[in-house]
Formats: structure tokens, C-alpha cells, sequence
């Protein structure tokens, strides 16, 4: 079980997450959905322990992170949204140092990396660097990185960006298999169609607050069974139509005063 208890995250001129709450179960396939600057990668980041929250408790089996962050951090695997952190390394001294990260045996790491390479297609690749590849080959090398601790939390921000028709699917399948087993997978993406298709728990997010927290199956019983894409374009619309009339309104208080 994973918690945010009332989670913010403030920069200087940015509130990019505003006393955010949820709860996420052992089992689930749990979607982070919405625009660009809505606040998914600050709660993923913020999970990962890449950045820390200006105020609010996240907490992984009743253990807040802050104060056991190195035990609960060995339980997380982190695909970020960006493929090209270690250009310069090949595949397999990247995988080397997850290996060595996570202690893992090098007979069962060696193992899960020769299954990994076959199922993504990456055989004869280990020794070549990572700036020699097409961005999809680099988020497979992040995705079979992620996969050799086994992890219990699987967290990936924007996974699909860049992957083949084949890939897609194969990780959708390995997604659904992981959550099957009793981890938690998370992941934001800007694609509906495959939250649609994969989540059991989404929380939709709009300029760093809560627009939706719950699962699929509910939001849809209560948009008369629309797609996820109709709902969340119609409810980004309506926060968006709010926030301009509230502006207009405080424009036209402003004129009358003066």
C-alpha cells in the first residue's frame, strides 16, 4: 500500500502539487493521467525520492518514506520519462550498475537479463552504448533495468513514448502479469486508450490538484459508460471553463472598483 497524506510540492513562483491525497493497493495498475504541467511527474518523482515534497507524508506499507527511504527505495523500480540519462554507459554496464545498486546476485541478475534482452529484442546489443540507440531501444534498456530487482513497486513515467507496435504490447502484457502477482505498477501517460486498457485505479490530475480519484470502472458509471478520453477532455474543459470565468469575474470587479 502506497500514501500520499496531503502532499504539496511549492518552487519559487509554482504550486505543482497542491495537498494531494490518494491511496494505492497492492495489486494495482494505477494511472496518473493529465496535461503537461499537471503535476504526474512531481508525484512520481516525488514517490522515487528524486524530489522532495515542501510539506505532507508519503508512505509505502505504513513507513514513511522520508525516514526509511533507503529500505523502501529497494522496493521501487523508476523508468523516468527520459531514456537519455546514461548515454555514455553501454547497455550492460548500465545494467551492471542496477545490479550493483539493488545487490543483486550476478547468476540471477545474468538470468533475468538474457530472458529481458529476448523478450525486447535486444540480443547482440549489451556492448553496444546507449547514444547509439533509437529512443525506443534506450527505454528498453530502462525497461529491462527496471525489471532485475524484481520489484514490488514498478513506477515508470510515461513508458510508452517511443516503443514499437510489438514492445507496446509486450509491456502492457508484462504490466497486467506484474499487478497479477500482487506489485503495484504506476505510470502516467498522455494516452487514454491505454489507461483505459490497463488501469484499475486512476487519479486525474489539473494544475497540481485532484480532479478524479477512483477506478475506472466508477468514473465511466457515472459518464454513462463514455470513454475515459470523452470524460477527461470534457472534465479538463470544465476546470478550464471555471478558472476563466473566475478570472473573468474578478476582471470585472476589478473595473467596477475603478
Amino acid at each position: 500500500m502506497i500514501t500520499f497524506d496531503h502532499v504539496t510540492k511549492e518552487y519559487e513562483t509554482t504550486v505543482a502539487l497542491n495537498n494531494v491525497s490518494f491511496e494505492i493497493a497492492d495489486g494495482e495498475v494505477f494511472g496518473l493521467i493529465g496535461h503537461n504541467g499537471a503535476g504526474k511527474s512531481t508525484t512520481i518523482k516525488s514517490l522515487v525520492s528524486v524530489i522532495e515534497p515542501t510539506s505532507g507524508t508519503i508512505t509505502i506499507d505504513g513507513k514513511p518514506l522520508s525516514v526509511n527511504d533507503l529500505e523502501l527505495k529497494s522496493k521501487i523500480a523508476y523508468v523516468p520519462d527520459s531514456p537519455d540519462l546514461f548515454l555514455n554507459l553501454s547497455a550492460g554496464e548500465y545494467w551492471d550498475l542496477i545490479r550493483a545498486a539493488y545487490n543483486i546476485p550476478n547468476d540471477e541478475a545474468e538470468a533475468k537479463i538474457q530472458e529481458l534482452m529476448a523478450f525486447y529484442q535486444l540480443e547482440g546489443k549489451r556492448n553496444h552504448l546507449i547514444q547509439s540507440f533509437s529512443h525506443g531501444m534506450r527505454q528498453k534498456v530502462l525497461l529491462i533495468g527496471a525489471l532485475l530487482s524484481h520489484p514490488k513497486i514498478w513506477v515508470m513515467d510515461e513508458p510508452m513514448t517511443g516503443l514499437d507496435p510489438q514492445a507496446i504490447f509486450d509491456l502492457k502484457q508484462q504490466i497486467k502479469q506484474h499487478a497479477a502477482a500482487g506489485n503495484i505498477v504506476i505510470f502516467s501517460s498522455h494516452d487514454l486508450n491505454t489507461a483505459q486498457e490497463l488501469c484499475d485505479h486512476i487519479v486525474i490530475l489539473k494544475h497540481g490538484e485532484i480532479s478524479y480519484d477512483g477506478t475506472l470502472k466508477d468514473l465511466r458509471a457515472q459518464h454513462q459508460n463514455a470513454s475515459l478520453e470523452d470524460i477527461y477532455l470534457n472534465m479538463v474543459k470544465c476546470v478550464d471553463d471555471s478558472i476563466t470565468n473566475e478570472k473573468s469575474n474578478k476582471d470585472n470587479e476589478v473595473g467596477e472598483e475603478s
